[in-house]
């Protein structure tokens, strides 16, 4: 499998010499090209600084991540907002959508700032919003939305551009458990009908299932993982608890 993104013995450090603190010690691991991959640990294991890093919102101490085959921890900072722009997608816990803008406008917006002919940018809009049944409330602000609609515009903003690699930092901590499976089965079917390469951190054992393959970290190291397979979500659901349980985590 074409690997899209690979850490190697990444570390991170916070504090100073008197005082320092290791949030990441020597993480490596790949993900392959459409691969969903859920990190899970407990809170302070370290699974959203690597995200952090791995998104350049923060820079790793030591070690290299790649992205299709691009050391990323060498750029300098036009490079690295062209990077984020250009081939990584967003899903936050909080949708984060401008509220002055509509739907449409926020998905179209990834497309403007790349420079996008406006036909192509309606033609794009529509059909990631036919895809994750958001296109009745293209036209809505984010207000008039529910928080899933506003979670799948999210998705749908993230996809638009078709990205090298979707970051989803707890997608689901402030949706209801309607909205948090409608909102999975958006990633799920983008993953599998779209081929969209995803990584999602998550606390949560029920989001962890709708992955194929689930990587836990735990005091800033990998611990261990597990592959879906031929199992279907409840059963997978069931080995990732137990999982937790052994490590003694939430």
């Amino acid at each position: 499998m074409e690997s899209v993104l690979l850490c190697k013995d990444v570390e991170k450090y916070y504090g100073n010499r008197s005082n320092l603190a290791k949030a990441l010690d020597g993480v490596s691991f790949e993900v392959g090209r459409g691969e969903f991959v859920a990190i899970m640990g407990a809170s302070g294991s370290g699974k959203t600084t690597l995200l952090n890093c791995i998104s350049t919102i923060d820079r790793a101490s030591a070690g290299h991540i790649y992205v299709n085959g691009v050391d990323i921890t060498t750029f300098s900072g036009k490079q690295l907002s062209a990077f984020r722009r250009d081939q990584l997608g967003f899903v936050f816990q909080d949708a984060n959508l401008l509220d002055t803008l509509t739907g449409y406008e926020n998905i179209a917006l990834a497309l403007t700032i790349m420079g996008e002919d406006p036909k192509e940018i309606d033609t794009k809009v529509h059909g990631i919003a036919q895809t994750l049944s958001i296109a009745d409330v293209l036209d809505h602000y984010p207000h008039q939305m529910s928080g899933g609609q506003k979670q799948r515009m999210a998705a749908a903003r993230a996809m638009v551009k078709k990205p090298q690699l979707i970051l989803a930092d707890e997608p689901t901590g402030a949706l209801d458990s309607k909205s948090a499976r409608a909102l999975l089965e958006s990633l799920s079917m983008l993953n599998e009908e779209l081929s969209a390469t995803i990584l999602m951190v998550t606390h949560d054992a029920f989001a962890a299932s709708y992955c194929g393959r689930v990587t836990f970290i735990k005091d800033g190291k990998l611990f261990t993982e597990l592959r879906r397979g031929t199992s279907d979500r409840k059963a997978f659901f069931e080995r990732i608890i137990e999982t937790v349980a052994f490590m003694g985590g939430e």
